[in-house]
């Protein structure tokens, strides 16, 4: 509908240029034409919202704003000069203006092209979910992406049972994104989980994440250097020890992150009180607080996308209160302690915490292409040393597949690698896995298994 949109838009502006030169309008007779012509893409606008696919979201907000700005400019143009004397309106100028006018139109709807009108996937659980925001303040860490001495600052989004069943408490599940996401990057997955009854928190790590906010409202984007290291720890010419030297940095950053959303929540839900720590918008703070007394701290999953997986395997590894990890298609980088002669040296202990991990395709062909050339990777034997370990894949999927990005920006995610596999029928098994998974292992509801494949549908099918 959106292409529809576009083509009446145009329509009408091509429309402008021919009436006006058919009747030889001079320059009033063209301002009054370009009046009318603005009034009529409003309408047209206005009355395509009554379609499906046309709305008043992001997505349109831009081509309507245009709309409405230059509608007002035409009216007070024409009602300035209209009654004063007008030489001839040269068609030359007439079609540069249009071609400016279709250009801004054009341009204002990139938007509808590259995002969906995605409102997430509808939850199966019996509880209706609520959310509520906050950020945490470390008081004990200066912000090294800063040079003003200001304070470590990291967001957390609860998503939760909003019709809680009284003095009844639910297991924390706390999410770390990939490099250059957001909070909401698998934001099916926690409202899926909350409406089984979790309490999820999802962790934005500012200056890794694509953009946030701070205390004081300012927009924070990704650091430039964090994004230059990472292209570069992907390209050909780059050594092992570079590789272990940038993500050793990434992880350690992350890592204090977690750990300090996990402890400040751990405390307020023991304290029942958010300390100074706590930056939460008046109206909010006791629904922070009501959130908190639903958590059943004895109970904890963690679980993350990417180099947040790899935070996540890295924190079962690290706190004894982690009940479970799941890793969303996530190189397990800190379990890698050294690296020694271009080959990285791998943690040799068991890992006790029950672990389900996640590859795309291309991610486990290539597991099993190392594993029979007798080399080892550090998911491969992870697996190995787990008690509880469990891998497992979707056919045909790609990185971002195990997000909801493809069904957001299908655009945004086929660049940063999607595969072929029905975007909604992925992001929903991947999501019954998960659930069945913890609820087995944190609520002690049945026995957990998994099949190494699913082979979904594909696009189209």
């Amino acid at each position: 509908m959106n292409t529809l949109l576009l083509l009446l838009l145009v329509v009408f502006e091509i429309a402008l240029v021919v009436v006006s030169v058919r009747k030889k309008v001079d320059r009033n007779g063209w301002r009054f034409g370009r009046l009318v012509v603005n009034a009529g893409e409003i309408l047209i606008y206005l009355i395509m919202l009554l379609a499906p696919g046309i709305d008043m979201s992001f997505r349109f907000k831009g081509l309507f704003v245009l709309l409405v700005i230059r509608f007002v400019l035409a009216a007070i143009i024409y009602a300035i000069h209209h009654k004063k004397e007008a030489k001839k309106k040269h068609i030359v100028t007439m079609l540069v203006s249009v071609m400016v006018s279709v250009l801004m139109v054009v341009t204002s709807m990139i938007p509808s092209y590259v995002f969906c009108a995605y409102d997430g996937l509808p939850t199966t659980g019996e509880y209706a979910v609520a959310t509520v925001n906050a950020i945490l303040t470390d008081e004990s860490r200066v912000e090294a992406f800063e040079n003003d001495g200001s304070k470590r600052e990291v967001p957390v989004y609860f998503f939760y049972p909003e019709n809680a069943k009284e003095n009844e408490t639910y297991p924390l599940v706390v999410f770390s994104h990939g490099a250059f996401g957001y909070y909401q990057s698998n934001t099916s997955t926690y409202m899926e989980l909350a409406s089984h009854g979790y309490v999820v928190v999802s962790v934005e790590h500012p200056y890794h994440s694509l953009f946030t906010k701070d205390t004081d409202g300012k927009t924070i984007i990704v650091n430039q250097q964090f994004m230059q290291e990472t292209q570069y720890v992907n390209s050909e010419n780059v050594t092992e020890e570079e590789i272990f030297d940038c993500t050793s940095k990434w992880l350690e950053l992350r890592l204090e992150d977690v750990n300090f959303v996990m402890d400040s929540i751990e405390y307020a839900a023991d304290q029942h009180t958010l300390n100074d720590a706590w930056f939460v918008e008046n109206d909010n703070k006791d629904v922070i607080l009501g959130v908190l007394n639903q958590i059943d701290c004895d109970k904890i999953a963690m679980m993350g996308h990417s180099l947040g997986g790899a935070t996540a395997v890295s924190i079962g590894r690290m706190r004894d209160d982690i009940d479970a990890v799941v890793d969303f298609d996530g190189t397990m980088l800190g379990e890698v302690v050294a690296v020694e002669n271009g080959k990285d040296i791998i943690k040799d202990a068991p890992y006790d915490v029950p672990l389900l991990s996640f590859d795309n395709q291309e991610h486990h062909d290539s597991r099993l292409e190392v594993a029979k050339q007798g080399e080892n990777y550090v998911n491969n034997v992870i697996l190995e040393q787990a008690t509880n370990g469990y891998s497992t894949y979707i056919a045909n999927t790609g990185h971002m597949n195990y997000t909801d990005l493809p069904m957001f920006s299908p655009v945004l995610a086929a660049m940063l690698g999607t595969g072929t596999v029905d975007e909604r029928e992925c992001v929903e098994t991947m999501n019954a896995i998960t659930l069945q998974f913890l609820d087995s292992f944190l609520k002690g509801e049945g026995d957990f298994s998994v099949q190494e494949c699913y082979e979904l549908s594909e696009h189209g099918n």
